[in-house]
């Protein structure tokens, strides 16, 4: 996936009022924020968004690209007219899912930080998509103040991880509560961040939520110990990109882990792939999880009905 080039273009104009050392030092220190070894403390200074935009931001489109996509796939006929963001950063949420729901008419978007806010407003009004150069910007803290105003469709992006467990549930409550149609949750493909996904499952399943995605089935995710359930978005990396990276690779893997909820039923995986496949002459092996276990597949060449799949198999797709 290549980010917006109307976004491309944005960020490097707000990168050429910075020496660029500056923006070394600004996206080491995101970079630490995104891992967890530095508090998520204190506003972000403007060369630090810079970097958040050129270092963090392709890579949040890209995931949440692929979520909605997903979305879009095991339920067709879900055509949103009104997205939220909560925790929206510098909106690569409303831009992915504005651009993957043609349908969306109405967008808003919640953030805490000043300053994101302010360049989130820059980026959207250079978009081609008429929804995000309309969308609403609001300053908030969501744990504290009002219910959220209701939605088709709710995104809760990188945020559940950063709040503590007692105020988290009620975040998700809200933001169940908030969504019409959809919710959809992500966070980063760690351990700790799967973790959280899977608290959010539970949570909104006991809310009678249906889960329609990554999950095939509804019952106690099936996850063996020590395993974690994620999935990985190739994102094109801009020149600034990969200069602030220090990286010789022309792209980047954002490893993530999410949930979908829905309102009303739709269909699922009736397995999904959750490894990279593995590939021997005349063999494939998936690992898939069935809804109550991971389950190791080996397909031969001799399988002619379902050996040519198996080879085009990608890790995170459905496997029937």
């Amino acid at each position: 996936m290549q980010l917006p080039r109307e976004l491309v273009l944005a960020t490097e104009e707000e990168a050429a009022a910075f020496p660029f050392r500056d923006l070394v030092r600004a996206a080491n220190a995101v970079s630490e924020r995104y891992r967890g070894e530095r508090p998520r403390t204190g506003r972000l200074t403007k060369a630090e968004c810079v970097a958040w935009a050129a270092v963090r931001m392709p890579a949040t489109w890209a995931a949440t690209t692929t979520v909605c996509r997903e979305l879009q796939r095991l339920d067709a006929a879900l055509q949103p007219e009104s997205v939220l963001d909560l925790g929206a950063g510098l909106g690569s949420g409303i831009h992915a899912s504005c651009e993957t729901f043609p349908s969306v008419q109405r967008a808003t978007a919640m953030e805490g930080e000043p300053a994101l806010i302010a360049m989130a407003g820059r980026f959207a009004a250079v978009s081609s998509n008429a929804a995000v150069r309309s969308a609403r910007w609001l300053e908030r803290d969501l744990t504290i103040g009002p219910p959220f105003p209701e939605h088709d469709l709710v995104l809760l992006a990188w945020v559940a991880g950063e709040i503590d467990a007692p105020a988290r549930a009620l975040v998700i409550e809200r933001a169940w509560q908030a969504a019409a149609r959809a919710l959809i949750v992500i966070e980063p493909g760690t351990p700790r961040g799967f973790e959280t996904v899977r608290a959010a499952r539970e949570q909104l399943g006991a809310a009678g939520a249906h889960l329609v995605a990554p999950c095939p089935a509804a019952g106690p995710c099936g996850a063996p110990p020590g395993e974690w359930c994620h999935f990985a978005a190739r994102v094109e990396r801009s020149a600034i990109h990969r200069r602030l990276k220090g990286g010789e690779l022309s792209y980047e893997d954002e490893k993530f882990s999410y949930l979908i909820a829905t309102r009303q039923a739709a269909r699922r995986a009736a397995m999904r792939i959750v490894r990279h496949p593995r590939h021997e002459p005349g063999l494939v092996r998936l690992t898939v999880c069935t809804g109550e276990e991971w389950r190791t597949l080996e397909i031969r060449k001799r399988d002619r009905e379902n050996y040519p799949a198996a080879r085009k198999a990608r890790w995170g797709e459905e496997w029937i």
